[in-house]
């Protein structure tokens, strides 16, 4: 049985009072972990403090990306060493505004998987195709594509660990949401295409989120798809109240 997990990726969003709040707000009512895992992923500035009101609670904490690399003259970037030891839970990687806006690659994404498990992290790993690319049919070959790229030499055991988040870059942000059958059909592609790289049990294991203008208005109906195990959710995230009735859409 697979732990549903609603993680709320705050983008360039919140400054470290903001955070604070948002999650002394929260905190006293969210759903225990073992019936639905609550993230938010911060930007870096904000961990600490994400970190310190979160400490003791049922919120589950993320950083928004790390380097490959644990330290070295690679200024700006975040380490995936200093996260693990800062207490971090996930990292999410390969979001398609990292992909588009900043030029990651397929192999940037793997070789980030591969340090997030070395330093004892669990990675969220972003995957999603354009409008472009869905219009021409070719969505499920695209998105079956990032993820052997991204999975590339991970062991089943970690891949079991992971969860992979699928995006659709045309309904980010836009407003516009992938049907809860869009979204259904393409999370068992990317579960299928896990038990063909792997086996049916890694398969089974692997939690795999929806992306893309989730908002409590169509999360049950988006949760109750068999192969739906959680949202990646933007602006949804930002209020408390929102993010309540997200992460208590069984209530």
């Amino acid at each position: 049985m697979r732990t549903p997990i609603i993680a709320g990726n705050w983008k360039l969003n919140q400054n470290p009072e903001e955070t604070t709040a948002f999650v002394e707000a929260i905190k006293d009512k969210l759903p225990a972990s073992s019936k639905v895992e609550s993230v938010i992923a911060a930007p870096a500035v904000d961990l600490p403090a994400l970190l310190a009101a979160a400490k003791g609670s049922e919120l589950k904490t993320a950083a928004e990306n790390a380097y490959f690399e644990d330290k070295g003259a690679f200024t700006g970037e975040t380490s995936p060493l200093v996260l693990s030891q800062m207490g971090i839970n996930y990292v999410v990687i390969g979001h398609s505004e990292r992909r588009d806006y900043f030029h990651e690659t397929d192999e940037d994404i793997n070789k980030k998987a591969h340090a997030l498990f070395r330093n004892n992290l669990t990675p969220i790993i972003c995957c999603g195709e354009s409008l472009e690319t869905r219009e021409a049919g070719k969505e499920t070959e695209w998105v079956v594509g990032q993820i052997k790229a991204a999975l590339k030499d991970l062991t089943a055991e970690q891949v079991s660990q992971s969860v992979i988040a699928y995006e659709p870059i045309w309904a980010i942000g836009t407003g516009k949401t992938a049907s809860s059958e869009q979204a259904q059909e393409m999370c068992k592609a990317i579960r299928d295409a896990v038990s063909d790289l792997y086996n049916e049990e890694t398969a089974a294991n692997v939690r795999i989120q929806y992306g893309g203008s989730v908002k409590p208005e169509n999360v049950k109906e988006l949760m109750a798809k068999p192969d739906i195990d959680g949202g990646l959710v933007g602006g949804a995230s930002l209020e408390p109240e929102s993010f309540l009735a997200l992460v208590n859409y069984q209530d």
